[in-house]
């Protein structure tokens, strides 16, 4: 019944003000907080500081966003008719009526080409990054997300090709354990989302996507163990490297991990023991522990690579 009154509510007028607003929602401004990945490689570089390195990292970084709402809007689209049948989604804009398709895609494909353009306007290399991060989130919206594994492996690859585009914005080389860790870690909170997912919708998780049906908490738990240990392991690793120590001219960034061990230990607990998980930006907004490790760490690797 209430799926019915989803779908008429679609056909009913909306003010210039709902439907804007709506829009905004939709391109989830909130989300933009995972495009953040794009300023690693200034960071880990020591580019930070460097006035040309860093407007072009904040270049690549609004051309990311814009690319990567048009994905949202395209995905909500998308998955209106599943969206009906989940708790939350339901909520959606597009999926509530509240936005109409026509204009959806039409904004969707705006902030695309708009990201493309931003992005070639840095450099070619840019360019072609922000393209292909494109091109995977949308082959993810239409087919990805609807195979077991690979829809949790496409996401985690999406986050390296954020950082990767930093780094070719501003013309260094990625660090291939930068590039691990960071894969391992978005392999950590995929599973996780999945986990919440399942969990939430109970046995109705097909109806709202099949994929989700294939999961069982007690199977994405044994997957989040063996990433888990993996993301500890290239991160200390990371830290121990030569060329890592040389970068930093110091031995010290091992005791950074501490940090980092605490906010998996942290995101592990509000999933198993406060249910949370489903939004990795949402988790960090409200857990002000899990939120001031990450500042903990941002902060010492700050002075240890600059001061």
């Amino acid at each position: 019944m209430s799926s019915t009154r989803e779908v008429q509510s679609e056909t009913q007028p909306r003010s210039m003000g709902a439907i804007l607003t709506g829009l905004l929602i939709s391109v989830r401004p909130f989300e933009w907080i995972k495009n953040t990945f794009v300023f690693a490689a200034a960071i880990f570089s020591g580019n930070f500081f460097v006035s040309g390195a860093l407007a072009k990292s904040v270049l690549a970084f609004v051309a990311l966003c814009l690319a990567a709402s048009g994905t949202y809007l395209l995905n909500d689209v998308r998955d209106r008719e599943g969206d009906r049948a989940h708790p939350t989604k339901r909520r959606r804009p597009i999926a509530a009526g509240v936005v109409p398709v026509g204009l959806a895609l039409l904004v969707a494909a705006i902030a695309g080409l708009g990201g493309i353009g931003l992005a070639f306007s840095v450099n070619p290399q840019t360019g072609i990054a922000v393209l292909g991060y494109l091109l995977l989130t949308t082959v993810y919206s239409l087919a990805l997300k609807h195979i077991v594994i690979l829809d949790v492996v496409a996401v985690a690859i999406g986050f390296v090709l954020r950082v990767i585009v930093g780094a070719v914005a501003i013309g260094v080389e990625f660090s291939s354990w930068l590039v691990l860790c960071t894969f391992m870690l978005a392999l950590f909170l995929g599973f996780a989302k999945r986990r919440h997912e399942v969990l939430l919708l109970e046995n109705n998780a097909h109806s709202h996507r099949p994929t989700l049906g294939e999961y069982s908490p007690q199977f994405l738990d044994m997957m989040m163990a063996v990433v888990t240990a993996a993301a500890v392991m290239s991160y200390v690793l990371y830290t121990m490297d030569p060329e890592t120590m040389a970068h930093f001219g110091s031995r010290n960034l091992i005791y950074t991990s501490v940090f980092v061990l605490y906010g998996i230990f942290r995101y592990l607990y509000l999933i198993h023991q406060k249910s949370s998980g489903g939004n990795p930006a949402e988790v960090l907004s409200r857990d002000w522990s899990l939120l001031l490790a990450v500042i903990l760490w941002v902060i010492s690797v700050f002075l240890l690579r600059y001061f």
